[in-house]
Formats: structure tokens, sequence, C-alpha cells
């Protein structure tokens, strides 16, 4: 039986699926890095369409994109195309660390604790904070004071120095030294029903597509219409789960499974999907249609 998973877009010329922009992201960070960090206009689009996605909705989407200053426009030998803003490469590089080595902390690593203070006058900043810290996995122990595992604390430094917001922020590390039961406490600063939800989506995806691949092997162009989607979909997962630590999740944490799980479709599908990925990327520029 063939495994059927949903395509992550199928918007017209004037759609806004606001999962778009993530897809292309992907697609950026997957392959243009390789690249010189580019890729031609051309590419994206015929990519884009194996992902079932309109040529007109692609290019609005990375309009949204150059003018959030993600992407910008460069011609190389005279083709049109797009590279990754510096930023966004830094970006980008962190991600690779949270998500394809899942770091989970032990009760040792301590924790790190955030607080800060906006004058009112600058209210945008206070938004800019807190997005940061949402985006790093931080909970909320209480208004104006954010926690997260103490694995984070390099990684929060230099998001936070990237975005300019250090002059509002004081960091501290230690340990959670009393009062009352911190699993439980754990619970009210994350939102782990969500959580195990996200999960449990992502599990009842993509298991039919690693049975069908321990029982053949799935074509290339296939497999980059999987593994697109799929890396899309996981690459917020150890945003959201910031490795907190066993002891202090739900017994059978399914985190552990779902991060398994991708583990071995990442194995599976990665060079299939690329190889797929780069023949488009260095087919002559004349055999597609952008």
């Amino acid at each position: 039986m063939t495994a059927h998973v949903e395509p992550p877009s199928a918007v017209g010329a004037g759609g806004r699926d606001s999962r778009l922009g993530p897809l292309i992201i992907t697609l950026f960070a997957l392959y243009a890095r390789g690249e010189r960090n580019w890729l031609s206009v051309a590419s994206v689009i015929r990519l884009m369409a194996d992902l079932g996605v309109e040529g007109q909705a692609v290019r609005s989407a990375v309009s949204r994109l150059k003018r959030r200053g993600v992407l910008r426009g460069e011609r190389h030998e005279g083709a049109a195309g797009y590279a990754v803003c510096d930023g966004t490469l830094e970006v980008l590089e962190d991600g690779d660390t949270r998500i394809f080595e899942r770091n989970r902390a032990t009760a040792g690593d301590g924790w790190l604790v955030v607080v800060f203070s906006v004058p009112e006058s600058e209210r945008d900043k206070r938004h800019a904070l807190r997005t940061a810290l949402t985006r790093l996995g931080f909970g909320t122990a209480a208004p104006g004071v954010w926690v997260a595992p103490g694995i984070l604390a390099d990684e929060t430094r230099r998001t936070l120095q990237r975005l300019g917001l250090t002059p509002y922020v004081d960091i501290f590390t230690g340990d959670h030294f009393a009062y009352g039961d911190l699993s439980a406490k754990v619970r009210t600063w994350w939102d782990l029903d969500e959580l195990t939800a996200l999960y449990a989506g992502f599990l009842e995806r993509y298991r039919p597509v690693s049975e069908r691949a321990a029982a053949a092997a799935i074509p290339a162009r296939e497999a980059f219409g999987i593994y697109l989607p799929m890396l899309t979909e996981w690459r917020r997962l150890p945003y959201r789960d910031p490795g907190l630590p066993l002891s202090l999740l739900p017994p059978d944490w399914m985190g552990e499974t779902a991060g398994a799980l991708f583990e071995e479709l990442d194995k599976t599908l990665r060079e299939p999907a690329r190889a797929h990925a780069l023949a488009v990327i260095h087919a002559p520029q004349g055999t597609l249609r952008a």
C-alpha cells in the first residue's frame, strides 16, 4: 500500500498559505548553502512544483520573505535568483544543532533564567524579546520571568546579541532550589499537552512512510516531496520542546518516539531527496521554466 502524506500546500496563484514561507526557507536551508548560497528562480519554482505549489504562489511567498529580510535577490551569470541574508544564515546554523542533534538536558544541567525590563516608550522591543524567547523554547515561570534548560545558554546569548536586545536583559544560570514539585511546575511553564498533540500528529503522518521505506526504496523525486515538508514540520518541534530533562516529563514521553522516527526518516530520505534537488538545481537554465 502506498503511504500518502498530505502536501503542505496546494494554493493557487493568489494563495497565502502560511506554510509556504517555511517550506521555502527549508528548501534554501537544505540546498542553497552548499550552492554558493544561491538558487535560481527557475529551480526554486520547479522544486516547489514537485510539492504541488503553483509558480505564482511561490513568487508571492518569496516576495514576502524578501520584504522580511530573509532572502535577497541576486543574479549569477545572468540568471535571476535568491540568496539567504546573513542574519538568516546565522539562525539556520543554530537550527542545525537544535534540529539534527536533538540535545536533551539532564537535571544536572540546571536552568537558564531571563528577566527583562523595557521602557514603555519601546514596547516594540518588549514584543521582540517575548517573540525571541518563545521561539527559543523558553517557558514562562512568572510575569517577566522566562526559564529554559541550561543547555540553551549559548544559543540564547547569541540570539539576543544578534537582535540587539541585550541592553534590556539579564540572564542567570543555576539550580531550582525550592519549593514544590519541579515536574508539576514544568507543566505550568510549558504546554506539554499541546506538545504531545504535535508529536502525535507527526507520528500519525510519517509512520506509514517509514513502514513503506522499510519495504522498498522510495524514488528520488517522491523522497524529495516527502522529505522537505517532513523536515519543515519537524524543525519547529525542537523549539517548542527545548530538550527538557526526561526526569521532569511524563513517562514514555512521546517526543522521544517522534524524535527516533525523525532520525530514521532523515537517514532514509535525505540523500535521495538531495539527489533530486541537485539534479534540478544543476540542470541547464534553458531546460527549466520560471
